[in-house]
């Protein structure tokens, strides 16, 4: 759907919708644990994780993972830990192209990734500058196998946080992974255990209404965020009090499209580090970006791992701009256009749903004013 978007301020009170990061491990933990798991969820990324489970629970041959890289990463180790060397993991286009990263035995077909092998027990050397969600997969995967194994990481570890996130599921199940120098070994054998604790706001769809309320000078509250919560985004309220002039995204690389708003509206230079491994997101994040940024009329260069913004400059809008199948650039094109001087049309904004299924709803209830164009 193409929209037309306009400048207005926002106000109210807006609930943060269930984090997606918690919900896939949560689903998978509940699974193991003998958990009922539930008749719906919201979001496209934790609905392929639901009907994945199901296709576990069923014997069906065939995943599909839509464009969720978790659903891929944590998914298909876990199907071979139990065995399923039958399973078919397929997805998108974009999906398939992104890297899997497995240090363990896969075969590539043309429709995606089948299990050679069941997973075995022993020691995994993987990268970690790429994607931690190699990581978590097999920390949830490893505990059900009949011996211990080791994960050993041979590169740093970007988005850190999120593999404590997973760390802190299993603790809530029941499971252990116990931390070395180099990575985590895993004893065996665990059990998961059942826990029905609630799903924790979304501090990464949050952020978005968190910062137009510090640029607009407030009028919103977000209500359903942990302020003790582990999820590497609550750092937005710091970045909120004051934006550094260099700032590392590779523990935050999910902040990345709003820091850069932030900066875009900030009178002084940004340089955003550490963000190489954007370009194999939903779209090559880095890129798209800086040309959604520049369309509106901000000053973003494009750096091999970052951005560089010249903040202040008024955001003139009178554009059409495209989402690029990325839901993250479709809540930056949407939250920008709040600031220009002139209406934002933008093409395949539908994307949202990825990870905030309810996010036009919220911005309309909020005051943002939206008009739906017939292609």
């Amino acid at each position: 759907m193409t929209r037309r978007l306009y400048p207005a301020r926002l106000t109210g009170t807006v609930a943060a919708p269930p984090s997606k990061s918690a919900w896939h491990r949560e689903l998978i933990c509940r699974f193991l644990a003998g958990q009922s798991l539930p008749e719906q969820v919201s979001g496209d990324d934790v609905k392929h994780t639901l009907a994945g489970l199901r296709a576990l629970q069923s014997g069906a041959p065939v995943v599909d993972c839509g464009d969720s890289g978790a659903t891929l990463r944590f998914l298909l180790p876990l199907a071979m830990a139990l065995g399923r060397r039958d399973m078919l993991f397929t997805g998108s286009p974009r999906l398939l192209e992104r890297p899997l990263s497995a240090p363990y035995p896969v075969e590539r077909t043309e429709r995606g990734y089948r299990a050679a092998a069941p997973l075995p027990p022993g020691r995994y050397a993987l990268r970690g500058d790429e994607t931690s969600q190699t990581v978590s997969g097999l920390l949830m995967a490893l505990p059900l196998l009949d011996a211990p194994s080791q994960l050993v990481l041979t590169t740093p570890l970007v988005s850190r946080p999120y593999v404590d996130m997973t760390l802190d599921a299993l603790r809530r199940h029941g499971v252990t992974a116990e931390e070395t120098a180099d990575g985590w070994r895993i004893p065996t054998p665990q059990t998961f255990r059942a826990d029905d604790g609630p799903i924790e706001g979304d501090w990464s769809a949050a952020g978005w209404w968190l910062t137009v309320n510090a640029l607009q000078g407030g009028g919103i509250t977000v209500e359903g965020l942990s302020s003790r919560s582990r999820q590497s985004d609550r750092a937005i309220v710091d970045y909120l009090q004051r934006l550094p002039e260099t700032v590392d995204v590779s523990q935050t690389p999910d902040l990345l499209p709003t820091l850069a708003l932030l900066a875009a509206m900030t009178p002084q230079v940004t340089r955003f580090t550490g963000g190489a491994f954007l370009r194999r997101k939903e779209s090559d994040r880095l890129h798209t970006a800086a040309a959604v940024l520049s369309a509106l009329g901000a000053e973003v260069r494009e750096q091999p791992d970052g951005l560089t913004v010249t903040g202040g400059r008024p955001l003139r809008g009178g554009v059409t701009v495209d989402a690029f199948g990325d839901h993250r650039i479709a809540m930056l094109c949407a939250c920008g256009a709040l600031f220009c001087a002139r209406p934002v049309t933008l093409r395949g904004g539908d994307c949202v749903s990825k990870s905030y299924e309810d996010f036009w709803r919220d911005y309309a209830a909020l005051g943002g004013k939206v008009e739906e164009l017939t292609e």
